[in-house]
C-alpha cells in the first residue's frame, strides 16, 4: 500500500478579494494571531506524517518560501540584543521546515485550480498525494489530513473533506450529491458548483483538503487539450470522473472549519483563534467585555 507522504499546496491565486493589500502580501502570508496561514498548513502536514511539499506559485512570488528560510543576520542581531524569546520563536519555525523537502512549480497563467494542480504532476509521479488550499484551516483534535489519510488507507480511492453549511451558503461552495455509506462517510455521486439553495443536492460543501491519486492528471490533461486557454475547475474534473464511474469518497471531518477565503471569513477566523489563544485570549476577552 503506497504511503501518502506528498502534498501540493496551491498558493497561486490573485487574492483579488484582499486587494489592495494582496498586491504586496500574498494571502497565504496573512496572519492568524501571530503566524501566517501557511504555517498552520505546515503544522497540519507535519502532524499528519507528510514529508514532501510542492508549492504551486505564480511567477516571481518568492515571499512564501522566504518566510521559512533562515536569516542568520537577524539571529545574530537578536542574540546580540539578548532577545532569547524571539530567537526561540524563530528556532521553532526552522524546526518545522526541517520536516519537509520543498519544491516549487509556477503556474504561468491563472487558468483555474485544476490547471494549478496539473503543474505539480512531475513531482508527484504516480504517488497518491494531499491537496491543500490556503483558504481553509481547522481547529481539530486530530488533523483533518490525518482523518482523510485514514479513509484513503481503507478505500484506496480519492477522498474529499466535507462540511455542512447553512442553506443560504450553498451558492458560495461546491456542493456534493452523495450516497451515505457510514457515519460521516459518503460516496460522491455529483458535484454542483455554487448552486442556489433550491437546487443544492445536499448541505455538504467541499472543503480545501483532498487526498487524490495520480489518475486525476490524465483527466486534467484531457480537459486542458479540450478547452485550451480557459479556466479548468477541479470540481468539474472530479465530477467528470464520478460520472464516468470512478469512485470518489467524501468524509465529513471532525473539527471546526475556519474559513479564510473572504475578508469577513478571515476576520472571524482571526478572532476565533485569537480569543482561544492561551497567551492572548484572556486579555482579549477582557478587552471585548470593555468595548462591547
Amino acid at each position: 500500500m503506497p504511503k501518502v507522504e506528498k502534498a501540493v499546496i496551491l498558493a497561486g491565486g490573485l487574492g483579488s478579494r484582499f486587494l489592495p493589500l494582496s498586491k504586496v502580501l500574498p494571502k497565504e502570508l496573512w496572519p492568524l494571531v501571530d503566524v501566517p496561514i501557511i504555517q498552520y498548513l505546515l503544522e497540519e502536514l507535519k502532524s499528519s506524517g507528510f514529508k514532501k511539499i510542492v508549492f504551486v506559485l505564480p511567477p516571481g512570488r518568492k515571499g512564501t518560501l522566504d518566510y521559512f528560510k533562515r536569516d542568520f543576520a537577524l539571529e545574530k542581531l537578536l542574540k546580540k540584543r539578548g532577545k532569547t524569546a524571539l530567537l526561540l520563536r524563530l528556532e521553532k519555525l526552522y524546526e518545522l521546515q526541517k520536516n519537509f523537502s520543498f519544491s516549487i512549480v509556477e503556474q504561468e497563467k491563472p487558468l483555474g485550480d485544476a490547471h494549478a494542480v496539473f503543474q505539480a504532476r512531475k513531482h508527484i509521479d504516480k504517488s497518491p498525494f494531499a491537496l491543500l488550499f490556503c483558504d481553509d484551516i481547522f481547529d481539530a483534535k486530530k488533523p483533518v489530513l490525518s482523518q482523510l489519510v485514514n479513509v484513503f488507507k481503507t478505500s484506496q480511492r480519492p477522498v474529499i473533506a466535507l462540511s455542512r453549511v447553512l442553506p443560504e451558503e450553498t451558492s458560495s461552495w461546491g456542493i456534493v450529491g452523495v450516497e451515505k455509506i457510514a457515519r460521516r462517510f459518503f460516496k460522491i455521486k455529483d458535484i454542483v458548483e455554487k448552486p442556489l439553495p433550491a437546487k443544492a443536492p445536499s448541505d455538504l460543501a467541499i472543503v480545501g483538503r483532498y487526498i487524490l491519486d495520480s489518475e486525476i492528471f490524465a483527466y486534467i490533461d484531457k480537459r486542458i487539450k479540450k478547452v485550451k486557454d480557459k479556466e479548468i475547475i477541479l470540481a468539474e474534473v472530479l465530477n467528470e470522473m464520478s460520472h464516468e464511474g470512478k469512485t470518489i469518497y467524501g468524509y465529513e471531518f471532525e473539527g471546526k472549519w475556519l474559513r479564510c477565503g473572504k475578508k469577513i471569513d478571515w476576520l472571524k477566523s482571526h478572532l476565533y483563534l485569537s480569543l482561544n489563544h492561551p497567551q492572548f485570549g484572556p486579555e482579549l476577552r477582557k478587552y471585548l467585555r470593555e468595548i462591547i
